[in-house]
């Protein structure tokens, strides 16, 4: 618990503001602190008593002469929730260093206390880390679900119940190198704020981040715009988020994980600018990603033709997406692209001249629709 460099610190820096100097020992009585540093490593008989009891001792000159490696002054005991883990030592007439003791004590105490609550937080922080790494990675034919399971339920989380994932990745400002650990800190208490404690929120990166947040409240866009709120209006920076399918248990999680990857990176293809990107949205665009792009490009030279060379195909490409994804309906397409039915009809017409399928042939729309998606992609 009480560390050498720690405890060496702390002994420099009291040294020098009182003027006496401070020795702090471990609890075997060898002394891992010192103003003076040529007594680091040396025994300190009268801590052996000190520690026992939990009581100060003072020595004067000739009662420091009877003990091993005592000098007179005071040495009182370092008691971290009843347990005294080490001993603090003021060198000097036990009169004038006296009124020194229990601040110094206290000072320690404290200090120690501060280091222990940092330590314990950063490992909770690497064991969080930990799990949602091996969540996104799980392996069945190697690792017990149960394993995790157990894991996570050490650490106050239930798999059990329904949740979703939701990367969220942060952008703008990018945080300079040095600045990243000062900075994700802060983002990842913002972002658990924003949560509740049964969420589990993770670091991935410096700027990616991992929630898998129970579904008691809001719909999984709602909770994937809400992470990205929450970065944007606590320090600004640009964020979106990718959010995965309902799931529950180690292994339906591992697979909204994996969606909610390609959630944030095939939103960000097709439709850059928005924030929060839903899988359920993202699923004919997942499936040609998995195909390969000389398989995307085959089948948008095969099918688009002449249609993807023409330098309105990007206004064309986005009508063929939604009029399918309107329902093959000009109203509701015509709203969806903001512009006028004559228009739509228009650029309708261009493509079946073009490409010379009807653009009421739904069934040839569907494969255009393929083909502009694979467009999308690439």
């Amino acid at each position: 618990m009480l560390s050498a460099p720690l405890a060496q610190q702390i002994a420099r820096d009291t040294s020098e503001v009182i003027g006496y100097n401070v020795l702090i020992t471990d609890d075997r009585g060898i002394v891992i602190g010192s103003g003076d540093a040529s007594r680091l490593g040396s025994f300190h008989e009268a801590s052996v008593e000190v520690l026992a009891s939990q009581q100060a001792a003072w020595h004067t000159a000739a009662e420091a002469a009877r003990l091993r490696g005592v000098k007179p002054g005071m040495t009182l005991p370092i008691v971290i929730d009843g347990e005294a883990v080490g001993t603090v030592g003021i060198t000097g007439s036990p009169r004038q260093v006296r009124r020194f003791g229990l601040v110094v004590r206290r000072q320690t105490e404290i200090l120690l206390q501060e280091s222990v609550e940092l330590r314990s937080r950063l490992l909770r922080e690497r064991a969080l880390e930990e799990l949602v790494r091996d969540i996104g990675s799980f392996d069945e034919d190697v690792v017990d679900p149960a394993f995790l399971a157990a894991r996570a339920k050490e650490l106050g989380f239930d798999l059990t119940v329904p949740r979703t994932v939701i990367i969220v990745e942060v952008d703008e400002p990018t945080p300079a190198a040095a600045d990243v650990a000062a900075v994700r800190p802060e983002l990842l208490r913002t972002l658990r704020q924003a949560f509740g404690p049964s969420d589990l929120v993770a670091a991935i990166t410096a700027g990616r981040f991992a929630l898998l947040p129970t579904l008691k409240r809001g719909s999984r866009r709602e909770l994937g715009e809400r992470a990205a709120r929450a970065i944007g209006l606590g320090h600004g920076f640009g964020a979106r988020a990718g959010v995965g399918g309902v799931a529950r248990g180690v292994v339906g999680l591992r697979e909204a994980y994996a969606d909610a990857g390609d959630a944030l990176r095939l939103g960000k293809e097709c439709a850059p600018g928005g924030t929060a990107y839903l899988i359920d949205e993202l699923r004919g665009q997942q499936v040609l990603a998995a195909v390969g792009h000389r398989a995307r490009a085959r089948l948008l030279k095969l099918v688009a033709g002449e249609l993807a060379t023409q330098t309105d195909w990007l206004d064309l490409r986005a009508t063929l997406i939604a009029w399918c994804e309107s329902g093959f309906n000009l109203v509701r397409t015509a709203e969806a692209l903001h512009i006028h039915r004559n228009t739509l009809i228009y650029r309708l017409e261009k493509v079946e001249r073009l490409t010379g399928q009807p653009w009421r042939d739904h069934r040839a729309t569907l494969t255009l629709y393929l083909a502009c998606l694979a467009s999308q992609l690439d």
